[in-house]
């Protein structure tokens, strides 16, 4: 009797860094959100990710701060790549975000997203967003689900 699984194979042939490279890769060509609002990768490895955005005058909200929901936006970016950088399609099941501090037209953000757990089905991610001077201007915890046996993208064997 033989048995089968659903966790997809990945190429012996690639690194666990050549795979969220490229992960990254593909998931960007494909992303229209992220790149709409100009985000760009600036890390990627197994679990891990950030991406920068730069605040735009049309990212402000009546009293001219960034809108919160760029901000999370930015912050679930980074944890969507940071979660499925082993090539194991993930999805967000929920998230939390805390706005520490306000953020201005012109300012740079960056989300960094690490893994703080992963189990077979499940993770938890922590996405710090800091602008141009290093201030923490909100904090972001994401928890992702595994689709089973499905790949983010067709890797080379």
């Amino acid at each position: 009797m033989s048995t089968t699984t659903n966790t997809p194979t990945t190429p012996s042939n690639l690194s666990p860094q050549a795979i969220a490279e490229a992960v990254a890769v593909g998931m960007m060509a494909k992303d229209r959100a992220t790149t709409h609002l100009g985000m760009r990768v600036t890390h990627i490895s197994p679990g891990a990710a950030n991406l920068e955005m730069t605040v735009r005058e049309d990212m402000l909200n009546g009293h001219d701060t960034c809108h919160g929901g760029y901000i999370t936006t930015l912050a679930d970016s980074a944890f969507a790549f940071a979660c499925n950088s082993y090539n194991e399609l993930t999805v967000a099941a929920s998230l939390t975000i805390d706005f520490i501090a306000p953020v201005f037209n012109g300012e740079v953000l960056t989300a960094r997203a690490v893994e703080v757990s992963l189990s077979r089905r499940t993770g938890i991610y922590d996405v710090e967003v800091i602008n141009q001077k290093g201030a923490c201007v909100a904090v972001f915890r994401g928890r992702s689900h595994r689709i089973q046996g499905r790949q983010v993208v067709i890797l080379p064997v």
